[in-house]
């Protein structure tokens, strides 16, 4: 009786920091894999559980002594609940002596908590940088920050990359003609400059107010957009009432056909229905945050794997980052 052919086992890659291992929590197994697809190398065995009482276990089934390790994470959905695992699961490498230890976080959760606004209100975005530094995380690697700000937070060293080359590649094959980038507010002006001037099209800007947290009021359109095509270009969409408020307002204002794209498909509350009801022919969004049941015909989704797996890569052996963003940085 013949022997059953052996398994081949992952190529594993040794760069100055040791053998490259990729683990990955439970918020967005897919994107992962296609991560661990495109290095051609494998995830990670990793115990990881919750008890009845809410807490979290994570153990390395593998050894990792002295390996530069990566930790796919997105902090979404369930921000708090994520954001411990990857605590539990950087702690969890430093105590089996890794020599590097990298988090790669698709979506950062608390971002738009990046200033005092208001008096007595937290710092949030810094919190988080200081909770996953002292965890023992010796990089970060995250993708379209809400604010560019928050790397100066770290006190590690940080790769910020930009979902546009791969939302620029979509938008391309749309052939629209006779458009117009559109920026919904002014935290996205600079993002959708950027976006203009890689398609080589006007700008436009919709002045806004937000009499309350999550709800959008639109007070006028800058820029020229009767009879042309829309594409609003955001960071992210929550409850898509900015979104739907803004296409609202550009149909009304003689838009033609309005599309939106937006790095983190947060899609909490009423977003998916606010969508489905709006003028949009389409929103383009990556897989930072996995969709669930969370989609419609209107909801396109890309995937930032490649990119990711491409910047995963260039840490890991020393070479330079700045190339996969510096055109469409902004």
């Amino acid at each position: 009786m013949a022997k059953p052919a052996k398994r081949k086992q992952a190529p594993e890659f040794e760069g100055p920091n040791g053998p490259l291992k990729l683990f990955a929590g439970n918020s967005n197994p897919v994107l992962a894999k296609k991560i661990a697809r495109k290095l051609g190398t494998r995830l990670g065995n990793l115990e990881l559980r919750t008890f009845s009482d809410g807490e979290i276990f994570v153990k390395i089934c593998e050894n990792v002594r002295g390996d530069d390790v990566f930790i796919v994470k997105s902090l979404a959905p369930r921000p708090n609940h994520n954001l411990m695992e990857l605590l539990i699961m950087i702690d969890a490498a430093r105590r089996a002596s890794a020599r590097r230890i990298t988090a790669v976080l698709p979506y950062f959760c608390y971002a738009r908590q990046d200033r005092k606004d208001q008096p007595r209100v937290s710092i949030g975005a810094k919190l988080v940088a200081n909770l996953i530094t002292q965890a023992g995380a010796d990089r970060v690697l995250c993708m379209d920050l809400h604010v560019g700000q928050i790397q100066g937070f770290f006190d590690i060293p940080m790769d910020h990359l930009f979902a546009a080359p791969v939302m620029l590649k979509v938008i391309r094959r749309l052939k629209l003609k006779n458009f117009t980038v559109v920026s919904p507010d002014t935290g996205s002006l600079k993002r959708s400059r950027a976006y203009a001037k890689q398609l080589d099209a006007p700008l436009a800007f919709i002045d806004k107010r937000r009499p309350a947290p999550n709800v959008a009021e639109v007070c006028r359109i800058i820029g020229e957009v009767e009879n042309r095509d829309a594409m609003i270009v955001d960071d992210m969409v929550d409850t898509a009432g900015t979104l739907t408020e803004a296409a609202r307002a550009l149909k009304a204002a003689g838009a033609r056909r309005i599309f939106a794209c937006a790095t983190h498909a947060v899609f909490s509350g009423p977003a998916i229905e606010r969508i489905e009801k709006s003028c949009f022919d389409r929103v383009i969004v990556t897989d930072t945050i996995p969709l669930g049941d969370k989609a419609c015909d209107k909801i396109q989704v890309v995937s930032v794997g490649e990119l990711l797996a491409d910047c995963i890569q260039r840490i890991h052996e020393e070479t330079t980052v700045s190339t996969l963003f510096v055109r469409t940085q902004y």
